[in-house]
């Protein structure tokens, strides 16, 4: 074993196995189930065309991560059978390399943790796969490449999909997740199965169904409301009234010690003197 290939297993051991999956994130989260699938090969000697699962550590239960390394000449005459996936023959690896390795992901129970799709809901596991060349092994890491598949669609078959009671297989729509975060839909090929044109990630979904809410909750708080409106103009009509009543009366109590009756003019309420303040006396009272 060449000391490159020795030190990539010393590196892999030494690094930090466990993880909490709950601080992943989307990236993070492929890299290391990508770190797990190499160490399945770095471990062996890895036999081409064989299909190894990778041993993961308990906080990934459920999680399934297998690898496979392939000649590019056995993908372009028979393609390729990895789990779920079908790829069509006569299919290249971009750019060309003399070997590749395969890596397939099901995040099972975790899914709908990591994937999420607003307004629609996961009914299978999220599975997929990436394509690595694995032309050299005495490579540090493996470069990430693509498929050109000459129009031919890579199919994704979902063995245990069930469908929510009452739903059938016409609402439900495959989910391709790109990795800058976008979710492109297509309609299913069969119940179960989907078609692909490259390399990624892969569910089936089925849209919400929106709860339809009563009407009279919306009546009752609108007539709440307008009572509530008239009420409160009412007392404001009754409290604005009551303040000029003993505006008035103030005024009453202040005007030189005399006390003035009120008497209502039209709509208002207003002073009015009972007597005069002073008797009339004629000039030529003491005259016969």
């Amino acid at each position: 074993m060449s000391l490159t290939l020795l030190w990539l297993v010393f590196s892999l051991c030494f690094s930090s196995s466990v993880h909490s999956l709950d601080s992943f994130s989307y990236d993070s989260l492929d890299t290391s189930l990508q770190d797990f699938a190499f160490r399945a090969l770095v471990r062996r000697k890895p036999l081409t065309g064989a299909l190894y699962k990778s041993s993961l550590p308990a906080n990934l239960s459920g999680v399934d991560v297998s690898i496979v390394r392939i000649r590019s000449q056995t993908l372009w005459e028979k393609g390729a059978n990895l789990s779920s996936f079908r790829i069509p023959s006569q299919t290249v690896p971009v750019p060309h390399v003399r070997r590749l390795a395969i890596v397939y992901q099901n995040l099972g129970n975790w899914s709908s943790h990591y994937y999420r799709v607003s307004g629609y809901s996961l009914i299978t596991s999220v599975v997929g796969f990436m394509v690595f060349d694995a032309s050299n092994n005495r490579a540090k890491s493996l470069k990430s490449i693509s498929l050109d598949t000459k129009g031919k669609p890579i199919s994704i078959h979902f063995s245990n999909l069930k469908y929510p009671d009452g739903m059938h297989s016409g609402a439900a729509r495959c989910a391709a997740f790109s990795t800058n975060g976008t979710v492109h839909f297509s309609d299913t090929i069969l119940p179960d199965v989907c078609h692909s044109s490259d390399q990624g990630h892969f569910s089936v979904v089925v849209r919400l169904k929106r709860e339809h809410r009563p009407w009279y909750p919306w009546v009752i708080g609108i007539v709440l409301g307008f009572a509530g409106l008239v009420l409160a103009g009412y007392f404001g009509l009754v409290f604005i009234k009551l303040l000029k009543t003993k505006r008035i009366q103030a005024m009453e109590r202040q005007a030189d010690g005399v006390i003035f009756h009120s008497r209502w003019v039209g709509s208002s309420k207003m002073p009015c003197a009972t007597v005069t303040r002073t008797q009339p006396v004629l000039e030529n009272a003491g005259f016969p």
